[in-house]
C-alpha cells in the first residue's frame, strides 16, 4: 500500500503545481488545450475520438475544443484517408510554436519554487521525471 501512496501524493502533487503555475502565469488557455497540443506533438496526428480517449475527454467536447484551436491557428483538420467520416486533427507550427512559448513561460513561473534544490535533490526530480514519463508513455502506447 505504501508504494500506491506513493504514487498518488506525486500524482496530487503534479495537479497542485499544475494549478500553481496556471495562477501564477495568469493563463487563462484551458489546460486541455496545452494537453491536446502536447498529445499531438508526441504522438503525431490523431482522429478527434483517439484524441478524446488520450485526453480522457468526451468526444463532443474534444470537438469543440479542436475547433476552438482550429480557429486560433493552433490546429488543423482534415478527413481521415481510410474513412472520410473521421476527423484527423494535428498540430500547427503555430500551435507547437505557443507550445514551446508555454512550457518556457510555465518552467520560469515554476523555478523560484525550486530553487533552493541542491544537485541529489535534482537527481531525484530527474529520475522521477524519467519514471513517471516512461511509465505513461508505455500505458498510452499500450490502449
Amino acid at each position: 500500500m505504501q508504494h500506491a501512496d506513493d504514487i498518488l501524493r506525486l500524482l496530487v502533487g503534479a495537479h497542485a503545481l499544475t494549478r500553481v503555475a496556471s495562477l501564477e502565469t495568469r493563463n487563462e488557455a484551458p489546460a486541455a488545450q496545452w494537453r491536446t497540443l502536447v498529445l499531438l506533438r508526441d504522438h503525431g496526428p490523431q482522429r478527434i475520438g483517439d484524441l478524446a480517449a488520450l485526453s480522457r475527454v468526451t468526444q463532443p467536447g474534444m470537438t469543440r475544443l479542436v475547433a476552438q484551436m482550429a480557429d486560433a491557428g493552433l490546429v488543423d483538420r482534415g478527413a481521415d484517408a481510410t474513412d472520410s467520416r473521421a476527423t484527423v486533427v494535428s498540430a500547427t507550427d503555430a500551435g507547437l510554436s505557443a507550445l514551446d512559448d508555454w512550457l518556457r513561460v510555465l518552467s520560469e513561473a515554476l523555478a523560484p519554487r525550486f530553487s533552493d534544490l541542491d544537485e541529489n535533490e535534482w537527481e531525484t526530480i530527474r529520475r522521477a521525471a524519467d519514471i513517471v514519463g516512461a511509465r505513461t508513455r508505455t500505458a498510452e502506447v499500450a490502449r
